[in-house]
């Protein structure tokens, strides 16, 4: 895995003096007959704020790209933002990485997150297997540390999905999508006005599938299903002239099977004892905002999610009697009987209260002499998890609860220095604490305090360029370990601290027909978070996996990120996006003594790019074709060594512990009317095999156990036909 800094570096560099000059110098030229393009909002900062003029590198993937891609969740959308990845190990992508940062899976352990994900102020970091993408406006990825912000839970970046608002007049949608692998969706939104005062919004979404695996011992085609119900309802009080009350509630229902895992690396499987990976949540949010005092407004946001998870396994993917000669008569007589039966079952109960009361400046009373606007805020999360795990190889169930109370405070001024040139300061203070006991007799308490923060130098050239320079201070909070079979010393972790400085650029040119976002970063890693495993060898052969976490000394990450479009012509448009990683231990020694010390992080691809055109030659037909792609990155931090064959101990080859580079095309053809649209659709139209989870292991009784890598296949060749209709 290489990264060609310098060339790369001074291409984009000169690409973006160029587009500079460019658009300060042209007016209408190729693009004077396209319509101009769409202003985006960004709604997740403490403000609202044009895509275009927000200081920070952030993504809005709008409801526009849902549908161009057909997407029914969000790990089908994540490719379009550079520098994002995710790892499933689940039904679904429930964690993601930022800029090479972030979890990749949770067992018995509790986990703080890297990268938060909201729904409507809701807060199901760690849990965001729900993340439904039918009746969503914008889900918004902000890349680095967002501590001013966000806090603990956004070390990384921060996902926030935002769903369409309740209207001002009676409307609604249908929606149905019938695919391959005996897929359909089924959606309804209805919105309006229930009086005078109160808007509402109901929408209900229905997806199944009976996945892309084959169980060829069971002879079932659906072990690997999904069953996802989504409701939502809101809310829009007009209260009182000062009041407005913004109110949702949800219902997630995700029944989805788990049989990911292949002895022979293929998507057909032979267990016997296919697990699940279900999800059923609660959640509300009430969002209060008060105009009623001179200087400030005031909003107070209270949310609460009461989640059911249960997660289970296979753990040997296979049958019993699967190296029983009568059984099996392919096995090699040197591994008969060679086998165990296990499964792994893990049952959540996660409860996460939020309260968070914030005031901001109105405009016109800013403070210091009118130039500097402000926000200041308090901030507080409960977080109470209970778990019981059923193993086979525990003698009795494993059961533990983490409770965790987080209290912090914020403040914010955005100082106008001059007519183009602005400050942006902020601090946030954080205390964490964290009370764990488990049935293995261990109790602990830890406890944190933790300061984050930005500074954000922005110049606006001129109405169509803008330059910002910003130093971002994110956290993330220490935990436990909980494995008995660990060491004293390996049983807590401390907290982990990023430094992110960056470089960016916006710029709109050629009549706001066309833009291109660019930044460059360099995050500083403190005391990093490091998933590292050992594999225990039970009396029988066979091996136990562990995994648990620890703080590597330092690290680096840093590159490129690079989005843009044109409206070429009325019929026209293309757009892109690219992404350049170069992430490194500066200091670490792994679980086994191994030093990684110079070598890349996982899950963080060196580069990712998209890259797409929409053809639109009358009103009524609408083409579509895109290409998605992404350099191969580590499984794992953790590195195997082997005895090669002149008996020496040596690593194994990389190949078996990386995934493999990509591309993938995607295409739709839509037929439009005024009130319904029909597409036929398809992602990975070239049914390219790849990987977004792998370990290095023994698991297969037939030859012996011996180590390799499986992987979990990502979404194959899929295809079908949507219908929408708006009334």
């Amino acid at each position: 895995m290489t990264f060609a800094k310098s060339a790369i570096y001074l291409a984009i560099t000169a690409t973006t003096f160029n587009l500079t000059a460019f658009a300060e110098e042209q007016t209408k030229t190729v693009g004077q007959n396209a319509e101009q393009l769409e202003t985006i909002t960004v709604t997740t900062d403490f403000r609202d704020q044009s895509l275009q003029t927000i200081p920070t590198s952030v993504s809005v993937l709008t409801n526009t790209d849902i549908k161009q891609r057909n997407a029914q969740h969000l790990e089908e959308l994540i490719a379009i933002s550079p520098n994002v990845n995710y790892a499933s190990g689940s039904g679904r992508a429930r964690y993601y990485q930022i800029r090479g940062i972030g979890e990749r899976s949770q067992y018995q352990e509790p986990i703080n997150p890297s990268v938060g994900v909201i729904i409507d102020d809701i807060d199901l970091t760690g849990i965001g297997s729900v993340a439904n993408l039918f009746d969503v406006k914008q889900a918004e990825i902000f890349r680095g540390p967002q501590g001013t912000r966000f806090g603990a839970n956004a070390i990384a970046g921060m996902i926030n999905i935002t769903t369409k608002e309740p209207s001002d007049d009676f409307e609604g949608a249908l929606h149905f999508t019938a695919g391959n692998y005996n897929t359909y969706d089924l959606g309804v939104a209805l919105s309006g006005p229930a009086n005078d005062f109160v808007k509402y919004r109901f929408t209900v979404n229905q997806q199944t599938s009976d996945g892309y695996i084959d169980n060829v011992y069971l002879d079932k085609k659906d072990t690997n299903n999904r069953d996802e119900l989504t409701i939502r309802g809101k809310l829009a009080i007009e209260a009182s002239n000062d009041l407005t009350i913004d109110v949702a509630g949800y219902y997630f229902d995700f029944n989805n099977g788990y049989d990911a895992y292949s002895l022979d690396n293929t998507r057909e499987t032979l267990s016997d004892q296919p697990g699940v990976d279900t999800q059923e949540t609660i959640a509300f949010s009430s969002k209060f905002t008060y105009q009623g005092f001179e200087n400030a407004t005031v909003l107070a946001i209270v949310s609460n999610a009461k989640s059911d998870l249960v997660y289970g396994y296979d753990e040997d993917w296979a049958y019993e009697g699967i190296s029983d000669p009568s059984v099996n008569s392919d096995i090699d007589p040197n591994f008969e009987y060679w086998e165990y039966s296990s499964i792994d079952n893990y049952y959540r109960d996660k409860s996460v209260f939020t309260a968070e009361l914030r005031a901001l400046s109105k405009p016109n009373q800013e403070i210091f002499n009118g130039s500097t606007s402000w926000v200041a805020g308090l901030y507080f999360k409960n977080d109470n998890e209970d778990l019981l795990r059923e193993y086979t190889y525990n003698t009795d169930d494993f059961t533990s609860n983490n409770k965790s109370n987080s209290v912090a405070a914020y403040a914010e001024l955005n100082t106008q220095l001059n007519a183009r040139l602005s400050l942006v300061s902020g601090l946030r203070i954080e205390r964490h604490e964290a009370d764990y006991v488990n049935s293995s007799n261990f109790d602990d308490s830890i406890s944190d305090t933790m300061l984050g923060g930005k500074l954000i130098l922005s110049y606006q050239q001129s109405d169509n360029i803008l330059w910002y320079s910003s130093i971002n201070r994110g956290y993330k909070a220490g935990g436990h370990n909980t494995d008995g079979s660990l060491p004293a010393e390996l049983r807590n972790f401390a907290p982990e601290y990023l430094t992110n400085y960056e470089l960016g650029s916006k710029i709109t040119l050629l009549d706001n027909t066309a833009y291109i976002r660019t930044a460059a970063f360099y995050m500083d890693r403190d005391d990093m978070q490091v998933k590292s495993s050992r594999n225990l060898v039970r009396p029988d052969g066979s091996t136990e996996f562990i995994s648990y976490l620890g703080n590597a000394a330092t690290g680096s990450n840093y590159g490129l990120e690079v989005e843009g479009a044109w409206q070429l012509t009325d019929a026209i448009n293309i757009y892109g996006s690219f992404g350049l990683l170069k992430t490194e231990f500066d200091e670490y020694i792994d679980s086994d003594g191994n030093s990684l010390t110079g070598q890349e992080q996982a899950h963080a691809p060196n580069y990712q790019f998209n890259a797409g055109i929409n053809y639109q030659p009358t009103d009524n037909w609408l083409f579509n074709l895109s290409i998605d792609g992404k350099d191969e990155f580590y499984f794992s931090d953790t590195r195997y060594y082997d005895y090669a064959d002149d008996g020496t101990y040596q690593p194994i080859p990389e190949a078996d512990i990386t995934s493999q580079s990509v591309a993938l095309l995607n295409a739709s053809v839509a037929y439009l009317q005024d009130n319904w649209q029909l597409k036929i659709w398809s992602r990975n139209l070239t049914d390219e095999n790849y990987a977004n989870r792998g370990f290095y292991f023994g698991n297969d009784p037939r030859d012996g156990y011996t180590p390799k890598q499986y992987t979990q296949l990502s979404e194959p060749l899929v295809f079908g036909v949507t219908l929408d209709y708006q009334f």
